[in-house]
């Protein structure tokens, strides 16, 4: 008896993985991966991008970041990481409301526009606080560019990344799709956070900050460019656009989905 419960049971994880096995097929037929529209490849690239413009530098280096501005003090040092920290939590409750009220890419935008002033400001605030006698004003400087960052960021490239997710895939692909998506999000937060302070002994602080703005310059054009507003529409409707832009409006994909699924 327990030999055949143990016999059903690894059954069961079997057709589990063959499920997978069949989803990651057809999601990767080559009919699927034939136009630069692909559903999966815009929106993990857009995880990318949230990672890639440095929210979790901020959050994880705040203190040696205000440190690094010229406040010497530990204590003073970890208060604005505090700051930080309630900033990102009121931002993303204001982005929940503003998602549904503003639009995904709109706020996309505007968060993104926000963040390149943070950023740039950041840039400002080191290199000229490097070269300048006293560093005082230019430390103030750095921690506005602090807050501002994630006054812009919280709200909008936050939130969006991760709600866009949940509404562009097929109900097949989804669960999938969410993975690698978070997948990509935590693998881009680790190159991130891992490299942050070598590359500021290399280039300096302000010319990373400086990178990062650069990054969030591509970031705009992408979500210019890739991403459709999805705010109001149903998944079936977001489905269709993405057919519609892929394939033309007279294309039928669902013959190249059924061939992926029996392949």
């Amino acid at each position: 008896m327990q030999y055949q419960r143990l016999k059903q049971h690894r059954q069961q994880q079997q057709a589990l993985v063959q499920q997978a096995i069949l989803q990651l097929k057809s999601l990767y037929h080559p009919g699927l991966l034939a136009t630069p529209q692909t559903v999966t490849q815009k929106y993990v690239i857009m995880q990318a991008f949230q990672q890639f413009t440095g929210i979790n530098t901020v959050m994880y280096y705040s203190p040696t970041i205000v440190q690094m501005a010229g406040f010497q003090s530990n204590q003073l040092a970890l208060l604005p990481s505090l700051v930080v920290a309630g900033t990102n939590a009121v931002g993303t409750i204001v982005g929940i409301y503003l998602i549904d009220h503003f639009g995904r890419k709109k706020l996309a935008l505007s968060s993104l526009a926000g963040v390149i002033i943070s950023l740039v400001l950041l840039s400002w605030a080191f290199i000229s606080g490097s070269s300048a006698s006293s560093s005082g004003v230019y430390g103030w400087i750095a921690v506005i560019g602090l807050a501002l960052y994630i006054t812009f960021f919280a709200p909008g490239m936050g939130p969006v990344p991760w709600t866009v997710n949940s509404e562009v895939y097929r109900e097949q692909y989804r669960g999938i799709c969410g993975g690698m998506s978070a997948t990509v999000n935590w693998i881009s937060n680790l190159i991130v956070a891992q490299n942050f302070l070598t590359v500021a002994d290399l280039v300096g602080t302000g010319s990373t900050f400086l990178i990062l703005a650069g990054i969030a310059v591509l970031a705009v054009v992408f979500v210019i460019l890739f991403v459709p507003e999805t705010q109001g529409l149903t998944f079936l409707e977001v489905e269709q656009r993405w057919k519609e832009r892929a394939w033309g409006s007279s294309c039928n994909t669902e013959s190249l989905l059924e061939h992926g699924n029996s392949s």
